[in-house]
């Protein structure tokens, strides 16, 4: 149901797997990119991208070309190009004058987008005359920090999420390098840059994550007042609002279900009905383990574990009874009906939501 990898001590702040889910990349809050190779129920670091100067926040590896994308706090992004064994980084030309916060591919593998500080976002491509990606921005209406991306499936729209409150969803067309697209829910007018529709939180807090579904006819939000919505392109949002902590990535995991995970340490099934006019919480994914002897031996190694890896003792002594003992920082997509999790406590926790189906009272997955 979970597979727990864990990598020290220090907070993941992001992390991708490649194609075949046998190797890694993460970052441990710090300005290198690691991979590892999974060598039987081991990962074994093979390599170490140490091109940034600054703290990495973002990475995603492209299944069908192998390629790493990395953006970094140092303003830059870089291609990784696997050559004879050795990753080869390609210049990005993002033109941005502060931090980059988040990075993404599109479907088609053919551009990526990069959120920053600058309140712009970089859509960048290769430029094959010379040798290098250029970006094209997004400016308008943004008016705060991107801190979270995501594309629809149609590799043409881009969801944004800002600290100014507000989601959006950008048309991010390249008549260079894309065919002319069509229709959808979100709109016609297809024009770089164009907004196909603003979604204002039903409180104040930064959208931590969006998430489109597997149609791409939903959007999916969370935000750090603890809120989720789902927004249908045209129609009003539809929001929940929950009494946990504020959460920090969603996903979706049908086109009815989606997991949100954050400050509980603990990912969480949310459905939506068929009209998209509600949506509910169904459960918590991680459920605690059974009460079992053990005394006060037990207790003490939970207690230093906790010392360890969160830098405090938990009120009472009493151990944090979830798989991640400390905030999901990011959620990544790992195949049909599972994900990813990484966390400040160092673990990376591979779901499978469809198996969970039968051991928790009341799942259904539709």
């Amino acid at each position: 149901m979970a597979d727990v990898s864990n990598f020290g001590v220090k907070p993941i702040s992001c992390h991708a797997f490649n194609h075949d889910r046998s190797q890694l990349a993460l970052s441990l809050n710090d300005n290198d990119v690691q991979i590892y190779k999974k060598s039987g129920k081991k990962w074994d670091l093979i390599h170490t991208l140490s091109e940034h100067t600054l703290k990495v926040t973002g990475i995603d590896w492209a299944p069908k070309t192998n390629r790493i994308v990395t953006c970094g706090a140092d303003r830059n992004a870089y291609v990784w190009q696997l050559t004879d064994g050795v990753w080869v980084q390609e210049l990005v030309i993002l033109r941005i004058n502060r931090a980059a916060t988040c990075v993404k591919w599109s479907p088609e593998e053919d551009k990526f987008a990069v959120g920053s500080s600058s309140r712009m976002i970089s859509i960048c491509y290769f430029e094959s005359d010379n040798n290098w990606w250029v970006s094209k921005h997004i400016k308008k209406p943004i008016r705060s920090t991107i801190v979270t991306l995501d594309w629809h499936p149609n590799n043409i729209l881009l969801a944004a999420g800002c600290c100014d409150y507000k989601a959006y969803v950008f048309s991010a067309y390249i008549k260079e390098i894309n065919a002319k697209p069509g229709a959808t829910v979100w709109g016609k007018k297809m024009n770089f840059g164009n907004i196909m529709q603003e979604v204002v939180m039903p409180c104040t807090g930064w959208v931590h994550g969006v998430s489109f579904s597997p149609s791409g006819n939903r959007l999916a939000m969370v935000s750090h007042g603890s809120i989720v919505s789902v927004v249908t392109g045209g129609a009003e949002l539809v929001g929940l609002r929950t009494e946990h902590l504020p959460f920090n990535d969603c996903i979706w995991i049908t086109e009815n279900s989606f997991v949100a995970a954050g400050h509980d340490c603990n990912p969480m099934l949310f459905t939506v009905d068929g009209g998209c006019t509600k949506v509910d919480f169904s459960c918590k994914l991680d459920q605690p383990p059974k009460a079992g002897g053990g005394g006060r031996a037990v207790s003490a190694m939970n207690m230093f574990k906790m010392m360890d890896k969160k830098g405090a003792v938990e009120t009472g002594g009493k151990e944090i009874d979830t798989k991640h003992k400390n905030a999901i920082t990011q959620l990544y997509a790992y195949g049909p009906n599972k994900f990813s999790s990484a966390g400040k406590d160092g673990n990376v926790i591979v779901w499978d939501a469809k198996s969970l189906e039968s051991s928790i009272a009341g799942l259904r997955i539709a």
